[in-house]
């Protein structure tokens, strides 16, 4: 089942022992379109820190009440490593997170999980065990917002296609499957699917995603409501 992230931004994050805040934002990679870490709004709770929470702590998503839960403590999530909210995400301090909760390393391995391809793993009953790492400690990982892209120009081999408008996440692998995209008037205002399959590259300097696509891909499909492209 496919889920807009737009719709589940906002939701209330409970923890196992207690509300933590809500869905602020999600990183995802731009090599894998796997989300890495959803983006905790914790208001007054851990503020001046970014908190991250990984695919591998999420619970139950209801839509109904508006709640993702999430297989962790106030305790364990607040005695994380902290992440300074100004700056980017880190190698080095990847691997210290993935210490600290246990759980295999997502870049390790021919899964898209390391591994494997889901991300599932019951945590270790274990003390935080900190280690320096050698990496680089502001390498680029590729892992872009999600808000940040929302709202990029999609441009087609012809001219722009319209804007990102949401992303459509696979909810047992929180992968990417497709972006949705507002048309504007040059295609009857409608809203269209594209594949990351059909993306050449996303431009961070110049707010666009480029795709090897043309308007006239588009105008040969079939008329409704949403058309899929790169299927």
């Amino acid at each position: 089942m496919l889920h807009n992230l737009k719709q589940i931004s906002g939701h209330k994050l409970a923890a196992s022992d207690g509300t933590i805040g809500h869905v602020k934002d999600f990183y995802f990679d731009d090599k894998t379109w796997a989300i890495r870490y959803l983006v905790a709004d914790t208001g007054n709770w851990l503020s001046g820190r970014q908190v991250l929470l990984s695919p591998y702590s999420f619970g139950r998503l209801d839509h109904d009440g508006k709640v993702l839960s999430i297989n962790l403590t106030k305790k364990q999530i607040e005695n994380s490593p902290s992440i300074d909210a100004n700056r980017p995400v880190s190698r080095q301090y990847e691997q210290n997170y993935y210490n600290y909760y246990g759980w295999p390393t997502y870049w390790e391995g021919d899964g898209l999980w390391g591994s494997g391809e889901y991300p599932a793993f019951t945590p270790l009953d274990r003390p935080y065990d900190f280690q320096s790492y050698d990496y680089p400690r502001w390498d680029d990982i590729h892992l872009r917002s999600v808000n940040a892209v929302t709202g990029y120009d999609i441009q087609a081999t012809d001219g722009s296609l319209g804007s990102v408008s949401g992303f459509l996440v696979d909810q047992k692998k929180w992968v990417i499957r497709e972006l949705t995209v507002e048309t504007g008037h040059w295609y009857s205002g409608k809203e269209i699917l594209i594949t990351p399959a059909k993306i050449e590259r996303i431009s961070y300097t110049e707010s666009k995603v480029f795709v090897k696509l043309s308007k006239g891909n588009l105008e040969r499909t079939e008329e409704k409501h949403l058309a899929t492209v790169g299927t």
